[in-house]
């Protein structure tokens, strides 16, 4: 596992404890401290992954270690295994290397899924300061403002609403600064009011295995974010709904029509009510893979059966967490479940 001492691999890694076998669990990461904090039988001090010898690195643990299968959980890192994967001496169980690199491009996505039919926000690439007036007049839709977001990263990177186009500017000419990423690294968005939407999915071979969906309803220090949000929900509720399951699902196919691995799709409504996709994360779990897990749908765990080619679970492709069940979690807080509206609290 590498990226261990992050919250989505600990995450990943609680879901395999709640297999129905034992698992030995290797976790690999470039920080020491969060090292201390997954649940793994043994733990490695890697370089970072665009280090020169990151790959002969990886591969003497699997020897040491006797590594079966490599899961990789950051971004950078599935990138990295996914251009090494003949490289690695263990399986892995990513995507096609150009879907990775497809879905890791939001700007190309999103050109990629419009082509296909797929609804998504109308976005354009931001190049130059000029490219900022022009998206306020083009891509607003009535709500006065357009969004702004990193093409590349995690955890609503270098998002930002705008309604003046100097605010734009001043954002990425700090990002150009202070950040590394600047002008040709942002894209703007229609800005979509709706609700937001999160699809989990593992697929094999274009066939859907099994996927579940859930609703951001509040984000994990979202009030200290100047967008308003992140990508992680610090309250989130299971959701059963046609339209978000088609949506997702057309889009994964539209990326890889032999889709293999975990593909998790974010959509968020537009001013109509349509969930339109804003991005695909391949290869790798959302944070709160054991929300679904909890819930009898241990996607992490059949995720591995599939890789090392064993049987799998039969599962409802869609849908295979029930409806109306409420995730909530802060720092050092819960997580705790809420199934239905069976809360504990009274109204004053």
């Amino acid at each position: 596992m590498t990226g261990a001492g992050g919250s989505a691999a600990i995450n990943f890694i609680a879901s395999l404890r709640m297999a129905p076998e034992p698992m030995h669990v290797v976790g690999v990461d470039v920080n020491r401290w969060h090292l201390e904090l997954p649940d793994v039988d043994r733990r490695y001090v890697m370089p970072p992954c665009s280090s020169d010898d990151y790959i002969e690195r990886l591969n003497h643990i699997i020897e040491d270690e006797q590594v079966e299968l490599v899961h990789p959980q950051p971004d950078s890192e599935v990138r990295v295994i996914s251009r090494n994967r003949e490289s690695i001496r263990a399986r892995t169980f990513l995507p096609a290397e150009r879907t990775i690199e497809v879905c890791q491009d939001k700007a190309r996505l999103n050109r990629v899924l419009a082509d296909a039919g797929v609804p998504v926000p109308q976005s354009m690439t931001i190049g130059v300061p000029e490219d900022v007036d022009q998206a306020l007049s083009r891509l607003d839709r009535g709500n006065g403002k357009v969004w702004l977001r990193a093409t590349r990263g995690a955890g609503a990177r270098g998002s930002l609403p705008i309604s003046e186009a100097s605010h734009g500017r001043m954002w990425i000419d700090y990002w150009t600064k202070v950040k590394g990423a600047g002008w040709g690294d942002f894209m703007a968005c229609e800005f979509l009011p709706g609700r937001e939407f999160a699809f989990q999915s593992v697929w094999k071979e274009g066939e859907l295995i099994t996927s579940a969906a859930r609703e951001r309803l509040e984000y994990v220090f979202g009030n200290l974010m100047p967008s308003g949000q992140s990508s992680s929900p610090s309250v989130a509720r299971t959701v059963c709904r046609e339209e978000v399951n088609e949506t997702a699902t057309r889009a994964v196919l539209a990326v890889d029509e032999d889709a293999t691995g975990v593909f998790c799709v974010d959509m968020k409504e537009n001013g109509e009510g349509v969930p339109c996709v804003t991005e695909i994360n391949a290869g790798r779990f959302f944070t709160t893979s054991n929300f679904f897990t909890m819930l009898g749908v241990n996607m992490p765990y059949l995720y591995v059966l599939q890789a090392l080619g064993e049987d799998v679970p039969r599962l409802p492709k869609h849908n295979a967490a029930p409806d109306n069940c409420y995730w909530i979690r802060l720092m050092d807080c819960g997580p705790v479940m809420v199934v239905g509206d069976k809360w504990r609290s009274i109204a004053a």
